[in-house]
């Protein structure tokens, strides 16, 4: 059962405005059924669509695809987990709601969005997009703290549509075509300066969007929203930087732009995972959990494989959900511990090198990932990270026998991986009729450069050593905190 006692899910009791108990509005109860029946018909015109194979374009604005529908699934099913959840969870809340039609709007406007060809829909259900999730972060209006949340998170919204919306009609100025595909059917004609200026407004509201460093304080300050709202907002809002940046692949790599997202997500990837170990509250901690994941698939974005990064979105959502579902539980549970010194013996250090390569022989060979000569040896590197920490999780287990410690990595990995490779090359194939999914880049020096600072900063943080350097923790832990305006400003202010 989820605790509902806890600051960061809900308000201090002396501002929350009276409720009914028992009272479940008829849009609430309806929502959650409606959406799982949608999401089955949903799959089942996606089956009809890699079979028959249709092509379907109204008027040259709007547009349906095997990565249309995928998205469409994926919004749905997060929609109507959060509902039928929220159905219970928000049970007696006065803006029940409110709540629930917002939800459906942010989830209509995500759809139409990812539809959209014509770049007046495209920008306006972008737009839809962030008002809806700042009227989200805000839905208790009698309490000041997420009214300033909404507020703080809405500016931030509005920049990155601006920005959008300037790149992508500069782009369409210049090139006399006010559709995405009739734009990057005629980028040729586009001026370099021109493309060069659209990709970084289109870069920067995406890194916006996703809570990327510097713009990642709006994420960190609306932890004041109903876990659903939260679940909603880091398994799908954040995600659509990913969506957008796909999309608009060609626009990126024509304008030779893709360095800059592959450096901005390392070093929000790293900074972000240094961050986390400093929250003591399990909805801080996994906001810059989100963060951090954010920066992976930006990241992904700048080796060129565009594919790889919309599966790093649907997998992430699909795990960040379930863990902000249960927060409430987790704080239940959880007691106050010391951080825990990493020691690992020679041995364990040899099976976590030995397992992180084998992994990322297996993630290349599974993917074709097989080229030492481009930027997929990047994304083989992120595999092996992630193979070697979960390696050294398993082997650190006390409870866990020598066999055990033997037997396990392997077994798991075998299936993960395998798992992982055929949702990967799932997702590849849905989006096979977009232009640009994967386009692995050469390295350039400056890439490597970052690629070995990447791996440093990687050590530096799990070894710990950061907590010897007073400077360094003192500017991870500001960097680290919400607005201000957010965090108990109200609290002596009874409503």
């Amino acid at each position: 059962m989820t605790s509902k006692n806890n600051l960061f899910t809900n308000p201090p009791q002396n501002s929350v405005t009276p409720i009914k108990d028992n009272y479940i509005p008829f849009i609430s109860k309806v929502a959650g059924p409606s959406l799982w029946f949608i999401l089955l018909c949903l799959i089942g015109i996606l089956i009809y669509y890699q079979i028959i194979k249709p092509t379907w374009n109204w008027e040259d604005i709007f547009r349906i695809n095997g990565f249309t529908l995928l998205i469409w699934i994926t919004v749905t099913f997060f929609s109507a987990i959060v509902s039928t959840y929220s159905k219970t969870y928000l049970n007696g809340f006065r803006y029940h709601k409110r709540f629930t039609i917002l939800c459906l709007g942010f989830t209509l406007s995500v759809m139409i969005f990812v539809m959209s060809n014509h770049v007046l829909p495209f920008l306006v259900c972008w737009l839809a997009m962030g008002l809806f999730m700042a009227r989200l972060i805000g839905v208790n209006s009698n309490w000041g703290e997420a009214k300033e949340a909404s507020k703080f998170a809405q500016k931030f919204f509005l920049l990155g549509t601006a920005l959008l919306s300037c790149g992508v009609l500069l782009l369409a100025y210049e090139s006399t075509q006010f559709t995405l595909s009739g734009i990057i059917n005629n980028l040729e004609v586009i001026p370099k300066s021109s493309l060069l200026i659209s990709a970084v407004f289109i870069i920067t509201a995406a890194i916006i969007q996703s809570a990327i460093y510097p713009f990642h304080r709006w994420l960190l300050s609306a932890m004041t929203a109903p876990t659903p709202a939260s679940a909603l907002m880091h398994a799908g809002f954040v995600n659509g930087a990913g969506i957008l940046l796909a999309l608009l692949a060609p626009i990126l790599i024509t304008s030779n732009t893709l360095t800059i997202l592959f450096i901005v997500g390392g070093l929000t990837a790293i900074i972000a995972q240094f961050t986390k170990l400093l929250q003591v509250n399990v909805k801080q901690k996994l906001a810059c959990s989100t963060i951090a994941q954010m920066g992976f698939m930006i990241m992904q974005c700048g080796l060129g494989f565009f594919n790889a990064a919309v599966t790093h979105l649907i997998l992430h959502g699909f795990y960040k959900a379930y863990l902000f579902l249960s927060s409430g539980e987790e704080i239940a549970m959880s007691a106050p511990k010391k951080p825990l010194k990493i020691k690992i013996k020679p041995l364990q250090a040899l099976i976590v090198v030995i397992f992180s390569v084998g992994g990322a022989i297996l993630f290349s060979f599974l993917t074709g990932k097989t080229s030492t000569s481009n930027s997929s040896i990047f994304l083989t590197l992120i595999v092996a990270i992630t193979v070697g920490q979960a390696t050294y999780n398993i082997v650190k287990q006390k409870g866990f026998s020598i066999s055990q410690r033997i037997i396990t990595p392997p077994l798991l990995f075998v299936v993960g991986i395998g798992l992982y490779a055929l949702f990967y090359n799932g997702v590849t194939k849905l989006m096979v009729g977009m232009p640009m999914v994967e386009v692995p880049q050469s390295p350039s020096i400056l890439q490597i450069v970052f690629g070995v600072i990447f791996l440093i900063g990687f050590f530096i943080m799990k070894l710990g050593i950061y907590r010897n350097i007073p400077w360094i923790y003192v500017k991870l832990l500001n960097i680290s905190q919400p607005h201000k305006e957010t965090v108990l400003t109200y609290k002596n202010i009874t409503k």
